[in-house]
């Protein structure tokens, strides 16, 4: 029996289809996200047939999953312009699975790979951080001095978790005292796996904390919390733990049915809920943490507690004319100011954004960055072509929701936080096991695709 959510109700229904119908069918889309992936196997150091000949001059900076998936896309469809991404991270991490990481289900080494085996040959890598922006005078400065002019720029710095906004809390402290973390890195991830691993033993009190404001894949602490009471049920341990879930507003997800399940789901396994808790403070030697909520600051005494830090645009960005000078965008993490549908720069014509850092409505996943790198890098050819962009994005977003090893829902949406299934055999109303088959196994290959530019 599976759970699907229908309208406001909860109920029980028997699949429509068998299990191995659904297996085959799954089994044969798994096969093809290898195929691509597999097609994607070989970095092109030039432009294929049909690439429009430029002597633009471009700019990327961030060679995160948006900054390498668009350096890609440029190089087979430019003939001749220079391109030149900006970051001195070597490593790349696959943020995706950090929760499963967290949660006891893969290894930290899963994770972690190298830009060098994505970027194409042709594309200049300056390894420095850029630290400031100049629009005015289409040019950027990076740490070690540098200053590098551009014709067009592509802003894909992902975000700043920022840490400090918790009196008290550093990234240090991950895998100390009951403190865990699934968003730093994946040896924090696997730190924190150390603390997830010894509550469900022992027990005691869990606080899963949420940020206020945008942060990326923000259905991770959710994950968290699910996943960690579904580890202690299987080791018959339930009993011996009192979970809090302290949620910065009102809701729990921003796409309305989610958010009806999840305030059903929480309670019925046990998970109670804080409204209106922000974590102000932490106080690790206590193991207490403190929350501003509406009736003042409330002190509560865990033994374990995952830290979700507020999130923003790293400081060059947020500082610079290109984010939001005013309005919510700016407020919240003085984002990338970018339209939300062509993602380009609302002020400035020659630039464009994509991934964590722009300030969207929704947005902060690898399914976006999937949709929205497209869309900025078939706009911004438009431009050099002399053309009106034309490519939109609807907010297209994806989560597995996972709510247990072994099961999840595969919640995909838009802007108008309408459901957009993509798989018509995988309800978007339905625990099932495809969603997470898909987590564990099929999506890692389809993000290494993604970041080929293949897909």
């Amino acid at each position: 029996m599976t759970r699907r959510i229908n309208h406001s109700k909860l109920e029980l229904v028997k699949p429509s289809e068998d299990v191995d119908t659904s297996r085959r069918r799954l089994l044969q889309a798994a096969g093809l996200g290898t195929s691509v992936a597999l097609i994607g196997g070989g970095l092109l150091t030039s432009p294929t047939a049909g690439a429009i000949e430029t002597r633009a001059n471009i700019v990327i900076v961030g060679a995160g999953a948006a900054g390498i998936a668009a350096a890609n896309r440029l190089s087979r469809s430019l003939d001749g312009a220079r391109i030149t991404i900006i970051d001195s991270r070597q490593r790349h991490i696959y943020q995706p699975g950090l929760t499963l990481v967290a949660t006891g289900s893969w290894k930290s080494n899963k994770l972690i790979d190298s830009n060098a085996r994505y970027l194409p040959g042709s594309v200049d890598w300056i390894q420095d951080m850029v630290v400031e922006f100049d629009p005015e005078a289409n040019r950027v400065a990076t740490a070690s001095g540098q200053t590098i002019d551009y014709d067009f720029l592509l802003v894909t710095t992902g975000l700043k978790l920022d840490f400090d906004a918790i009196e008290g809390m550093s990234p240090e402290l991950i895998g100390e005292q009951g403190i865990g973390c699934v968003y730093d890195s994946p040896e924090h991830a696997e730190r924190t796996w150390a603390m997830i691993d010894e509550f469900t033993r022992s027990g005691g009190t869990g606080l899963f904390t949420r940020a206020p404001g945008g942060i990326k894949c923000a259905g991770a602490p959710l994950k968290v919390a699910m996943l960690t009471e579904d580890l202690a049920r299987r080791r018959g341990n339930r009993d011996r733990l009192a979970m809090r879930y302290q949620s910065p507003g009102s809701g729990l997800f921003s796409q309305p049915d989610m958010d009806a399940f999840l305030k059903r789901e929480f309670p019925d396994r046990g998970i109670s809920i804080d409204w209106h808790h922000r974590l102000k403070g932490i106080e690790p030697e206590r193991k207490r943490a403190i929350f501003a909520t509406a009736d003042g600051d409330q002190s509560i005494d865990y033994d374990f507690i995952h830290v979700v830090p507020p999130m923003r645009a790293p400081d060059a960005l947020g500082n610079s004319l290109l984010a939001w000078q005013q309005g919510p965008f700016a407020e919240d993490g003085n984002w990338l100011e970018v339209d939300s549908h062509s993602m380009q720069h609302r002020r400035y014509a020659n630039v464009f954004g994509a991934g964590d850092c722009v300030g969207t409505p929704i947005g902060k996943t690898a399914a976006s960055v999937k949709a929205q790198v497209p869309v900025a890098v078939q706009n911004l050819i438009e431009i050099i072509a002399g053309r009106e962009p034309t490519a939109s994005y609807d907010g297209y977003t994806s989560c597995p929701l996972i709510t247990g090893r072994g099961r999840g829902i595969l919640v995909e949406f838009d802007y108008e936080l309408n459901m957009v299934p993509s798989f018509p055999f995988i309800s978007p109303y339905r625990e099932h096991w495809v969603p997470w088959v898909m987590k564990d196994r099929m999506l890692q290959p389809a993000y290494n695709a993604m970041l080929r530019g293949r897909i």
